[in-house]
Parts: C-alpha cells; structure tokens; sequence
C-alpha cells in the first residue's frame, strides 16, 4: 500500500516536472510576443512618421505651385475689375478736386549757386564781354548808364512782361485774397507751353502773384488779367497805358504772360519799368522769393525761382525777373545793389541756358572793379 502510494507520487511529480519543462518554451513564446507585437506596432509607427513629412511636402509643394495661380488671378484685370478701378480714381479725383489750393511756405534764400558763373578778370577800364544780345547797367540815384549794348533796338521781351502785369493788378486794389478758379482760357495755345496748375485749380490772387513773379507760371498770369474789370482786352489797355505813363514810348503789350513775341521793348525802357516796379512791396517780396511749396488741389507741389541770383549771399536784389520764348531768347532784369548803390540790370536775348546769369556776374564784377 505505501509502496502504491509512493509509486503513484512519483508518477505525480514526474508528470509535474515535464509539464513544467512542456510550459516553459510556452511561457519564453508568451514573454516574446508582446515584444514582436511591440515592435511591429513601432515599426508599423515609424513608416507613419516617415510617410506623414513626405505628404506634408508634397502638400507644401502643391501650396507652393497653386500660390501663384491665386496671385495671378487676383491680379488679372477683367472688365469687372478694370470698371471698378476706374470709378475708384474717378472718386478719388472728385474729392481732391474740391480741395482749394494753398501756399504752404515760403523762404528767401536756400543755396548759394557757384559765384563762377561769368567770371570777370579782365582790366580795368575793358569792357565786361558779355554775351546778350542787349545790355544795359543803370545806377539808379544818377541816372547814369554804366554799360550799354544795343540799348534802344526793340526786341520780344517774353516774360519781363509780368513784371508790368503785376503793376497793373496791384494798381487796380483789387482784394488780394479773393479766389479763383484756372480755366481753359488761360491754357496757353500759342505756344504750348506746359504748366502744372491744372485746369480747375482754385487760388487767390496773392498766390497767383507769387507764382507768376517767382516762377513765371503763365496760368496764373493770365488768370490775373482774366479777373480784371472787364477782362483781357482791359487789362491789356492798362498795361499799355501804364506803359506810356512811365515813358516807355518804345514798348507795346499784347497779352499778360509775355507768350506773344509782339509784346516789345528796349533795354532803356525796361530800365524804366523795373525802377517802377522796385517801389511796389509785393512785388519786391514775390519776385524775391527763393522757393515755396504750394498745395494744388491735394497734392503737394514746390516751385522755384527761376533767377537762381536770388538764393546767393553775394547778391542783394530788390526785384527780379527772367524770361524766355524762342523770339526773345533767354532774358534777365534786375534791381540790385553794387558796392552799395543801386542799380538796373537788364539783359536781353542772352546764349545759352545759364548765359544770363553768368553775363550778371561778369557786369556787376566789372562794376565793382570800374566803380570803386
């Protein structure tokens, strides 16, 4: 019986052992699948990794391509578009038109321009070789004629007709701040000459004075004849009639821009009418001026003037003026002082762009050396 017993524990723990040894490879195989599975979920979740940058390019790459079809096709002009960009502007010009043009500022001297424009080293008692066609230098407290060439020929005088233009207006007391408006009568058709106050513009008529003495603005000298008692045709009688009163018997005035070549005169009378025009205090200030900027219907413009003498520190000038048509060639009259008299420059028909300024040079350094 024990023996029985003892066998069949045996047969018992024989049979545990080998199932034991049977489980083992079992539990080594349970123990490794969850690594397989592991890894095949990691390596399952690295190819996803790897593919998701490939389509985030390929996405970048499409949103790169279609980006300039976008563009193109916001900027492409239809005639939707094109209707629509053109009311925009049509707007945009209606509202600025309403605005009224102003002077903004305005100051005397800038920058000097080279003083070695006509130099003068010639000797004393020679003469200052200028090259105008017609000179004449005055010393206005004798009346004595310094330097004189051709002196009395009668020739066009282009815009020194402005200077007898403004005489005329300011004679006239008319309200220097009253308003107008730049119309198609002052648009120049003789000449064609441009000018950047634009038909419609709105200024009084102290700026038109600025502008037409300081940078010779034709639009605005016109539209200061326009507006006077009776218009053209009167304002263009006082002229003449002024220019008789100051005996300028060799001169006749056509219109007042100085555009039309039959308006003429003599380096003699013209003497005359700038010692004329010296007495008058806005007209000493606005023919002076070096520069100003003025708002011209919403948009800043800035003007200069066109004797550029008046911004140099070695010139002391009381009134100035330049003028230019093909007929009369390049002009230049002035008040200024020499060695500290006063003194009338006039210089008529002169070479090339600068000639004038550098023949103004030459005659008051020939003053200075003759006259001192």
């Amino acid at each position: 019986m024990v023996l029985f017993k003892r066998s069949e524990i045996s047969k018992v723990l024989l049979g545990l052992m080998a199932g034991a040894v049977l489980t083992l490879p079992a539990l080594a195989a349970s123990n490794k699948e969850p690594e397989s599975k592991n890894a095949k979920s990691s390596k399952s979740a690295a190819p996803a990794k790897s593919t998701s940058p490939s389509k985030n390019a390929k996405s970048s790459s499409t949103s790169k391509k279609s980006a300039p079809s976008v563009k193109s096709q916001a900027m492409k002009e239809t005639p939707k578009t094109l209707a629509a960009q053109k009311a925009a502007r049509e707007k945009v010009v209606t509202a600025t038109s309403k605005k009224q043009s102003r002077l903004l500022a305005s100051k005397k001297r800038r920058d000097n321009p080279p003083d070695h424009w006509g130099e003068w080293n010639g000797p004393v008692g020679s003469t200052p070789g200028l090259h105008s066609h017609a000179a004449l230098l005055l010393d206005m407290q004798n009346g004595e004629a310094l330097y004189q060439k051709n002196a009395t020929q009668v020739v066009p005088i282009a815009s020194i007709t402005k200077l007898m233009t403004a005489m005329v207006m300011l004679d006239a007391q008319l309200p220097m701040n009253e308003e107008f408006f730049i119309t198609d009568d002052d648009v120049d058709m003789l000449k064609g000459s441009r000018s950047r106050l634009a038909v419609g513009t709105q200024l009084t008529r102290q700026e038109a004075l600025l502008l037409a003495l300081m940078s010779s603005e034709n639009r605005a000298a016109h539209a200061l004849g326009r507006n006077y008692p009776g218009g053209i045709a009167a304002f263009v009688g006082a002229m003449n009639r002024k220019a008789q009163e100051l005996g300028m018997t060799n001169s006749r005035f056509m219109d007042p821009t100085g555009l039309n070549s039959g308006n003429v005169s003599t380096a003699r009378d013209l003497a005359k009418m700038v010692a004329a025009a010296s007495k008058y205090a806005a007209i000493r200030e606005a023919s002076t001026t070096s520069d100003a900027k003025f708002d011209v219907r919403g948009r800043i413009q800035e003007y200069r003037n066109t004797n550029p003498l008046v911004r140099s520190d070695s010139w002391d000038i009381g009134v100035s003026k330049t003028g230019f048509i093909r007929e009369a060639g390049k002009c230049l009259v002035m008040q200024a002082k020499v060695n500290n008299r006063p003194m009338l420059f006039v210089l008529l028909d002169s070479e090339g762009s600068m000639t004038r300024v550098g023949d103004a040079n030459r005659l008051k350094k020939w003053a200075e050396a003759t006259r001192s």
